[in-house]
């Protein structure tokens, strides 16, 4: 297995901090604009029904957050170390006209700041695998969710078939941080994006941490061709 990256907090914080301006353009422009459908598909997992507290970790600039308003969510926490990304969230947000419903803090997905069993559903989108110690995340997450309450991560995967996956190695490992590299001007982050992928725990090992940290009902849904998994549980 490669060498894990890097991911002690300061280090990551300062590393989307520094993309954060070309972030959502990334997004977007490398994933051809798929990735609002993921998100859409991740909140619809969820079932709201108009009267949840939803929190959001790793949120970045919100665009989880967002989704989940429009989902249906009566109250969104988003909780991001990254001071930046969380600047452009909150415009995002105000622009929205969504700050009456939407609180954006800055917090470490390992501490999570809300109280035990104080909110309905917990959302992260293609964040937990650059938080240090995913299993603590994920504790935390069991922590400050209801008993019966849902989950839904969205995560980078590997594609199963072989074509697809040696064409989808070849685009992440070589086209993406090229791109990324010349229309964020940062070289680290997008060399950063595949590594921490490789060395991600596969869907099943990652199942087996969730199952392990408070959750049942675990499924690991693959979404276009297994580029992204969706991860939904259930709070015990």
């Amino acid at each position: 297995m490669k060498d894990a990256p890097d991911k002690t907090p300061d280090r990551i914080a300062g590393m989307f901090d520094a993309i954060a301006p070309r972030y959502d353009l990334l997004n977007h422009l490398l994933s051809a604009g798929i990735d609002r459908r993921w998100r859409a598909r991740a909140i619809r997992s969820l079932q709201l029904t108009g009267h949840e507290t939803l929190l959001d970790v790793c949120t970045g600039t919100a665009d989880v957050a967002l989704a989940a308003r429009r989902g249906g969510a009566a109250r969104v926490l988003g909780v991001d170390f990254a001071g930046a990304m969380l600047a452009l969230g909150r415009k995002k947000v105000a622009a929205a006209e969504e700050s009456r419903h939407i609180a954006l803090v800055r917090g470490d997905a390992m501490r999570l700041p809300a109280r035990d069993a104080s909110v309905d559903a917990a959302t992260v989108g293609f964040g937990i695998r650059n938080v240090q110690k995913p299993d603590i995340a994920c504790e935390e997450m069991a922590r400050v969710l209801k008993p019966g309450g849902r989950l839904a991560i969205l995560e980078f995967g590997v594609p199963r078939m072989p074509g697809m996956r040696s064409l989808y190695l070849w685009y992440f490992n070589r086209v993406l941080p090229t791109i990324g590299r010349l229309i964020s001007r940062h070289t680290a982050a997008y060399a950063y994006l595949p590594a921490s992928v490789g060395t991600f725990p596969p869907p099943a090992e990652f199942v087996t941490i969730l199952r392990q940290h408070g959750f049942s009902e675990i499924r690991a849904v693959p979404l276009t061709f297994g580029i992204v998994y969706l991860y939904m549980a259930r709070r015990l």
